[in-house]
């Protein structure tokens, strides 16, 4: 996949009032077709609370797009102006092309693109990382969000998408994350490539398993951590398993066969925190 480095453009404002426009088309795109972030290496995200968050933290952005709200608006004007120190085209559109551009009747003031951000499997320590969390083949866009906002939150090292995965920058994972994404590194890789890298880690490989024998509350989980989450409707396949030193279970009391992906994850997540901080 293309990854969109530190920009060299001038950056510029443009006014745009067709819904025709190049430039319209291509966010059209990139909202609504995982070929063609994959090809741009680039992503949408809305909202002002997103784009300060990407310009905190120094991610590349390539367009700002601003409303008529976001133009009378003093933080998305300092946005506007940063996000063009660093080269980005600024738009002025109406709230039609707005709503154009993302798909919704009711759009944000302010959207996004930026370039994206994905580790390759060597590129994560497996020394040197505190808590990690590895997705197998998860599919729901708002999951994969969820998680990374709660890893996020627990000062979680990372995520890593092992397999068929949805796109963490699809614009309902990107959401989910309320900007977390923009904090939190993303490794993708094989099955074989998360099997080598489990092989060296040097610390807890958990595993949450139907066969899983321990309870979460039970192990110490030496760090560093790397916590496996399975696919939602099947589950992880059982040479992922195999991979990991301990797997654990949720205990279950009531009539609920199984918990939501995010919510067992985040349930993982805060066990192994408790071991090692105060949260």
């Amino acid at each position: 996949m293309p990854q969109s480095g530190k920009s060299q453009r001038i950056g510029a404002v443009k006014q745009i009032t067709s819904h025709s426009n190049p430039i319209v088309k291509e966010i059209k795109g990139l909202v609504a077709q995982r070929k063609h972030r994959s090809q741009s290496g680039l992503f949408v995200a809305e909202g002002l609370k997103l784009a300060t968050d990407a310009l905190e933290a120094g991610w590349d952005v390539r367009y700002l797009a601003l409303g008529p709200a976001g133009r009378d608006n003093p933080i998305a004007q300092k946005a506007a102006a940063t996000a063009k120190a660093r080269g980005a085209l600024i738009l002025e559109v109406s709230t039609a092309v707005m709503s154009a551009m993302t798909r919704k009747d009711n759009p944000q003031m302010v959207v996004g693109v930026y370039g994206q951000k994905l580790l390759s499997a060597t590129e994560v320590d497996p020394k040197g990382s505190n808590l990690w969390v590895a997705l197998d083949r998860i599919r729901d866009p708002g999951n994969l969000g969820t998680i990374i906002r709660t890893v996020d939150a627990v000062g979680g090292a990372g995520v890593m998408l092992v397999g068929d995965c949805t796109d963490p920058f699809a614009v309902e994972a990107v959401r989910a994350t309320m900007g977390s994404l923009f904090h939190v590194p993303l490794a993708r890789m094989t099955k074989d490539e998360f099997k080598a890298l489990a092989e060296k880690w040097s610390g807890t490989v958990a595993a949450t398993h139907l066969k899983g024998s321990v309870d979460y509350r039970t192990p110490d989980y030496k760090e560093p951590v790397l916590l496996v989450m399975g696919n939602e409707q099947k589950g992880m396949e059982d040479d992922m398993a195999d991979a990991c030193s301990t797997l654990i279970r949720i205990p279950q009391v009531g009539q609920a066969d199984s918990l939501n992906l995010a919510v067992a994850t985040g349930i993982a997540l805060y066990e192994v925190r408790r071991k090692h901080l105060e949260l």
